[in-house]
């Protein structure tokens, strides 16, 4: 089954010692640009993090949050850089005396000053905060695609009908290419009776003309190749994986095979047919650019 680029899955796990969540969120992208927030502790990991997450999706803008607290009676230490301090202060103190400028420099503008505070973060044990993480990532990731897999469902419905709706409607324009034939034979002879006053025309005038009316407005070729498409189409929509860009292309030649029916066209029902045709295949557009 198909699966959409759009989704969302979380996970947690709470114990008396810590709480870690992860939540994971993606809309669509051309290609797979994974965008991760995270403690620092958890830096190390980040490779390992990312191969995970591509374990479960190969495209789409991917966004993974990361938050871990430690409730263990393991606080680090926070520390003042007094060196630091005295040198902005030093700096502050020049700048008042050369420019004449007002002091307010308060104690909360210091601490907010680059490097002026160091955090000493506790040390964790690596081995067990990794398995963790990874069983909590796991989770995550599995209720992620559960739900891109949910959406990538209702996607292929969609996109199905749609497609179902193109090859019946190209069944009418070739049903309809004969009776268009017919049809302007019949007012050509109508006409030339009436500009002749009723007398005869060879036949074979007549045939000349329809032949050349038939191959000015035939459309068989672009038929064929639309249903092509069209059958292209309805057999890639039952892979499971890396179909988005392939359908794309297949919707960009049936629409371009639709323009040129279009524009051939002298027939007001062929005419409203391919009209149809471009309105399906914009929405299927639309649809698949949210398909993996």
């Amino acid at each position: 089954m198909i699966k959409s680029m759009t989704g969302f899955g979380r996970a947690e796990e709470i114990t008396g010692d810590y709480k870690l969540s992860i939540e994971i969120k993606s809309v669509n992208h051309r290609y797979l640009d994974l965008n991760i927030k995270m403690p620092r502790r958890f830096f190390p990991f980040e490779a390992e993090i990312r191969n995970i997450v591509k374990e479960y999706v190969s495209r789409g803008k991917v966004d993974l949050f990361i938050n871990y607290l430690d409730f263990k009676d393991k606080a680090g230490g926070v520390y003042l850089n007094k060196n630091i301090v005295e040198k902005y202060l030093d700096i502050g103190n020049e700048l008042c005396e050369e420019y004449n400028i007002f002091d307010d420099l308060k104690v909360s503008h210091i601490l907010n000053l680059p490097d002026v505070i160091s955090i000493d973060e506790p040390k964790l044990d690596e081995e067990e905060i990794k398995a963790i993480l990874f069983k909590v990532l796991k989770n995550a990731c599995a209720s992620f695609y559960n739900t891109r897999l949910t959406e990538g469902e209702k996607l292929f419905e969609d996109v199905n009908s749609k497609i179902e709706l193109l090859l019946s409607t190209t069944k009418d324009i070739q049903e309809r290419y004969p009776a268009v034939l017919e049809e302007y034979k019949s007012k050509l002879i109508l006409k030339v009776n009436e500009l002749l006053n009723g007398a005869s025309i060879e036949d074979n005038r007549i045939a000349t003309e329809v032949t050349l009316y038939a191959d000015k407005i035939c459309v068989d070729e672009e038929v064929v190749r639309l249903i092509s498409h069209i059958n292209a189409m309805s057999d890639e929509m039952k892979l499971d994986t890396g179909i988005g860009r392939k359908l794309d292309f297949l919707a960009q030649e049936m629409n371009r095979e639709a323009n040129t029916i279009l524009s051939k066209s002298t027939d007001l029902n062929i005419a409203n047919y391919a009209i149809i045709l471009k309105t399906e295949i914009e929405k299927i557009r639309e649809q698949i650019q949210n398909i993996e």
